[in-house]
């Protein structure tokens, strides 16, 4: 192992070895620190085993459905514990993909806590290491409230954990992460009552997506109580949870407790301090558009710049640095804008672009919406025939399209050509002249008047 290189990245996320990988294959000696399972969040208690258990609970969904189509099944039984002993064992195997794809890729990497010497220089486990360009990925981890008894709850990480399915279970919090596990507990079998510190869920999403997922979370079952936070919790002689919330007024009890109110970005170990460079009180790190902290040659990329903290942006800013700092690509830089993302509730909601109200309070009346609520052909058969609701935000004259937002069956796997479409400059004349996929949900898109 070398103590000189080109470049060191600390944090083996999917940002992190994203970095480091292209840095190695444009010819720069790369170290890779890491402290715990090479993958990040995203591999090990985030967007991988999510999705495992998302399609589980969508599979139920489906089974729902199997009757109208003539299909008989006489029973059927969900055993968490072979999922999960299933899931892990998916993600270990990804974990070794991740090792060695960085072998493939000569970078050597160290597991252990980095911290900075200056801003040359990390220290690991005693050992000193330097190079003209380093890069902070280390991302973020489950926020916990400072309340009485607030550690007999768990995390988001804590849910995948989990060796039995909970009877009941409390989720604090109404961003997409509460989201998607609610659903989650929801369709596998779970009691569940979510708690709202304000009025909405997914309050920075479109209005009318917010509220046509609270509408489907209320008839599947998931009770839903706003304005409402917690002020303590402890536990009874029989196991249970007694959760007091802070009106004195409801109080309820739960075999888990879930807290999904933010993630804190993880540098305080970093000792960022002695390089000099800027850290916000909530732990980010300011970046410019080019990822460059207040300290030349210390970068940033990942969920701790507080900027669209999601998989693909970590890996695609990566990337970018990677080219401008060994690659003479001097221009090289992400664009944040038009970013698509999808939430995996049931069902899913998948947007990109401006909001109305976004749309409206930048543009006023040169904003044109375009909407559709339509129940999917999938549903004909079905007792319930849950709705798809679907948007379009066009600025000018020439309407091009600002905002696409959809909640419904499929709409993630829809989204992604959109987005292209979106990316490249689109009207709604672009999306009009477009012969129609039918019969589809998507053709929906390329038809509204």
């Amino acid at each position: 192992m070398h103590s000189e290189y080109n470049y060191i990245v600390i944090g083996g996320g999917s940002g992190g070895v994203a970095t480091a990988r292209r840095a190695s294959e444009y010819g720069a000696r790369v170290l890779l620190i890491e402290s715990s399972r090479l993958g990040g969040t995203c591999v090990n208690v985030g967007c991988v085993p999510k999705k495992i258990m998302w399609t589980a609970s969508d599979i139920i969904h489906n089974l729902e459905h199997a009757e109208g189509y003539g299909l008989t099944i006489d029973a059927w039984r969900f055993d968490w514990g072979r999922l999960k002993q299933a899931r892990d064992a998916y993600v270990k195997n990804l974990n070794s993909v991740y090792a060695r794809l960085l072998d493939n890729s000569a970078v050597d990497v160290i597991h252990g806590f980095a911290r900075f010497v200056d801003a040359k220089c990390v220290e690991v486990d005693g050992k000193e290491y330097r190079a003209d360009h380093i890069t902070v990925s280390t991302g973020g981890y489950p926020t916990i409230p400072d309340i009485p008894g607030a550690e007999l709850g768990i995390s988001s990480d804590g849910f995948f954990e989990l060796e039995t399915r909970p009877e009941r279970v409390a989720i604090v919090g109404s961003g997409y992460i509460a989201v998607e596990i609610a659903c989650m507990f929801n369709a596998l079998g779970s009691e569940v009552t979510m708690l709202l510190r304000k009025e909405h869920l997914l309050r920075p999403f479109d209005a009318s997506m917010r509220e046509s997922l609270t509408a489907h979370m209320l008839e599947q079952g998931i009770n839903i109580i706003p304005n409402t936070q917690i002020s303590s919790v402890r536990k009874l002689n029989d196991g249970c949870l007694e959760l007091v919330c802070s009106n004195h007024e409801t109080i309820l009890h739960v075999d888990a407790l879930l807290w999904a109110i933010g993630r804190s970005s993880a540098t305080e170990k970093l000792k960022l301090e002695a390089a000099g460079v800027e850290v916000k009180p909530n732990g980010t790190v300011p970046v410019d558009a080019f990822q460059n902290t207040n300290v030349s040659g210390i970068y940033a990329i990942g969920d701790i710049t507080g900027k669209a903290q999601l998989t693909p942006v970590a890996v695609a800013a990566g990337r970018k640095l990677a080219a401008r700092l060994f690659d003479k690509q001097s221009d090289s830089k992400l664009d944040y804008s038009d970013i698509p993302t999808v939430v995996f509730s049931h069902p899913p909601i998948a947007t990109i672009g401006m909001t109305e109200d976004e749309a409206r309070e930048i543009h006023g009346d040169a904003v044109k919406v375009y909407q559709t609520r339509f129940t999917p052909m999938y549903y004909a058969f079905a007792t319930e025939k849950p709705k798809t609701t679907m948007k379009l935000i066009c600025l000018g004259r020439e309407e091009k399209v600002i905002g696409l937002h959809m909640i419904g069956m499929h709409v993630d796997e829809m989204l992604q050509g959109f987005a292209v479409a979106i990316r490249m400059g689109a009207t709604k004349q672009d999306f009009d002249r477009t012969v129609a996929i039918h019969p589809t949900s998507s053709e929906e898109l390329v038809t509204l008047r």
